[in-house]
C-alpha cells in the first residue's frame, strides 16, 4: 500500500497530532536479537557548501539514534575541508570510505567493492535531486533493498519513475516534490514527507565557535547571523575552470541581480543596528560566499554601521557553524541550509528566497513557518528588516513557534525512521552479496 494515499491534505502522516507522536510510533532501540545488518549509505556529496556537509552528519545521526542495531557503512563522494576527521570524531563506529564510481555507478578500489557488495540495504541520502541516481540502478540490479532519505525532485522520467517505485520508501524534504512524485506516477510502499536530514545534525563544535566569538567580540544573544547567496552559484570558479555557455547565461543572470538581492540584506543590517545597537556575523554558508559577502554587504555599508559589522572571512564546518548559531539572536539567509541548522539548535532563521531556487523552500512552510520564508521579488529589505524586528519583539511568541516547528520535525524524523528500521529489518539477513563480475556481465 502507497503511504502516500492515506496521508491528509498537509501531507503528512495520518497519525500526527499537534507535532507530536503517538506510542505506538516509538523506535524499540534495543536490537540486542536482531541479525546486524549492513546498511550502504550514499551521501557527502561535496564539501564546498555546509548543507551538504550536514546531510551526512544528520543522517548517520538519525540511523544510529533510531536502528542502533546497524552496522552503517558511508560511501562518501566528498570529505576535504576537515569533513572526514569531523566524521570519524562524531561517529567512530560508522565505516567510512571514499571513493569514485566506475561507469557502472558502483565503487573503483577493491575495498570500495567489497562493502558496496557485502552490504544488505543502501540508503541514499538527502540532497537536490537523486544525486546517486546510478549508484541506486546498479544496486537494484543485485535484487537488494534500497530507500531514499529526503529528496527534491522536479523532474521525472519513465527511468526514474520505474526505479524509485522499486524503492522500500522515498521520503521527499517538500511537498512540492512529493505531489511531483505521486503525479508521476511513483508507487513505492511509503511516499512521504521527512525533512531535510540536515535538520538531525546537531552535533557542534563549542570550542573552535568560542574562539571566534571572542577573537570578534561577539557574545552570545548579541548578534544576528546573515548569509547571502548569487541566484546560481559559480561552480565553474569554485572549481577553478573555464565556464560552459550554459554556466556563462547563468553567471549573467546572477550579476544582473546582485546588487538588488543584496540590497534587501543591507537594509536588514542597517536597521537591525541602528534600532537595537546589537552587531552583525556576515557568514557563508558555501566558499565563494566569502568575498561575495565582503563586497556586497560589508564594503557597500554605511560607516557607522560597519563598525557593529564582523566579516567571517575564512570557510567553516557545519558543527562550529551550529555552536555559533546557537548563540545568534536569529539568522537572515538567502541560503536554505543555514536557516535548517539555526532551526535544529533553536535559533529562529529567516529565509529569503530566489526565484532561481529549487523548490525546497517549501518544507519551511511544511514544518509550519510560512511567515519566516520571503519570496525575494515580492519583499524589499523594510520588509523583510520589520518582520525580523516584529518577531524579535515577541520572543515567547516566536519561541513557541520555533517550538512547534521543532516538535513537528522530531515527530516526522521518528516516523520515517520507523519505517526505515522496518525496511532494513524485514531483509536484514539477507546476504546478497552479488559478485561485481556478475552485475556486469548481467548488463
Amino acid at each position: 500500500m502507497n503511504s502516500y494515499r492515506n496521508t491528509n491534505s498537509s501531507l503528512l502522516p495520518t497519525d500526527f497530532k499537534n507535532g507530536q507522536h503517538s506510542d505506538d510510533a516509538n523506535i524499540d532501540r534495543t536490537g540486542h536479537d536482531r541479525p546486524r545488518a549492513k546498511v550502504l549509505i550514499r551521501s557527502s556529496w561535496q564539501s564546498v557548501n555546509i548543507g551538504d556537509i550536514g546531510h551526512t552528519p544528520g543522517l548517520l545521526r538519525l540511523l544510529e539514534e533510531h536502528i542502533p542495531q546497524a552496522q552503517l557503512i558511508l560511501w562518501a563522494n566528498s570529505l576535504d575541508y576537515g569533513v572526514e576527521e569531523m566524521l570519524r570524531r562524531d561517529f567512530p563506529e560508522v565505516i567510512i570510505f571514499q571513493d569514485p564510481k566506475d561507469e557502472h555507478g558502483i565503487p573503483r578500489s577493491a575495498e570500495g567493492r567489497k562493502l558496496w557488495a557485502e552490504a544488505d540495504f543502501l540508503v541514499h541520502g538527502s540532497g537536490p535531486y537523486v544525486v546517486s541516481r546510478d549508484v541506486l540502478v546498479a544496486w537494484s540490479k543485485t535484487e537488494r533493498p534500497f530507500g531514499v532519505y529526503g529528496v527534491t525532485i522536479e523532474a521525472f522520467d519513465d527511468k526514474l519513475v520505474e526505479l524509485l517505485s522499486g524503492a522500500d520508501f522515498v521520503f521527499c524534504r517538500d511537498t512540492v516534490s512529493l505531489r511531483a512524485a505521486f503525479a508521476a506516477g511513483v508507487r513505492c510502499e511509503y511516499l512521504e514527507f521527512a525533512p531535510d536530514a540536515a535538520f538531525a545534525a546537531v552535533d557542534r563544535d563549542d570550542v573552535s565557535a568560542e574562539r571566534f566569538l571572542i577573537e570578534n567580540q561577539l557574545e552570545d544573544g548579541d548578534f544576528i547571523c546573515v548569509i547571502s547567496r548569487l541566484r546560481y552559484t559559480p561552480y565553474f570558479k569554485i572549481q577553478n575552470r573555464r565556464a560552459t555557455s550554459r554556466e556563462q547565461r547563468l553567471a549573467r543572470i546572477s550579476d544582473a541581480h546582485k546588487h538588488g538581492d543584496h540590497e534587501r540584506l543591507r537594509e536588514v543590517i542597517i536597521q537591525w543596528i541602528r534600532k537595537t545597537g546589537k552587531k552583525v556575523l556576515v557568514c557563508p554558508e558555501m566558499t565563494y560566499e566569502i568575498e561575495l559577502t565582503k563586497e556586497q554587504l560589508v564594503d557597500a555599508l554605511p560607516e557607522d554601521v560597519r563598525r557593529n559589522v564582523v566579516w567571517r572571512s575564512t570557510y567553516w564546518r557545519p558543527d562550529e557553524a551550529s555552536s555559533v548559531y546557537s548563540r545568534a539572536v536569529a539568522l537572515v539567509s538567502m541560503e536554505m541550509h543555514s536557516p535548517i541548522l539555526a532551526c535544529a539548535v533553536g535559533t529562529p532563521a529567516f529565509y529569503i528566497r530566489l526565484p532561481s531556487d529549487t523548490c525546497k523552500g517549501q518544507m519551511w512552510r511544511d514544518i509550519g513557518l510560512p511567515e519566516w520564508i520571503f519570496e525575494i521579488d515580492d519583499s524589499d529589505g523594510d520588509d523583510i528588516a520589520k518582520a525580523l524586528l516584529r518577531f524579535l519583539a515577541e520572543p515567547e511568541r516566536t519561541m513557541e513557534k520555533l517550538t512547534h516547528a521543532r516538535d513537528r520535525i522530531a515527530y516526522l524524523q521518528v516516523h520515517s525512521m520507523r519505517i526505515v528500521r522496518d525496511a532494513i529489518d524485514r531483509l536484514a539477513t539477507r546476504k546478497a552479496a552479488v559478485p561485481i563480475k556478475e552485475l556486469r556481465t548481467s548488463r
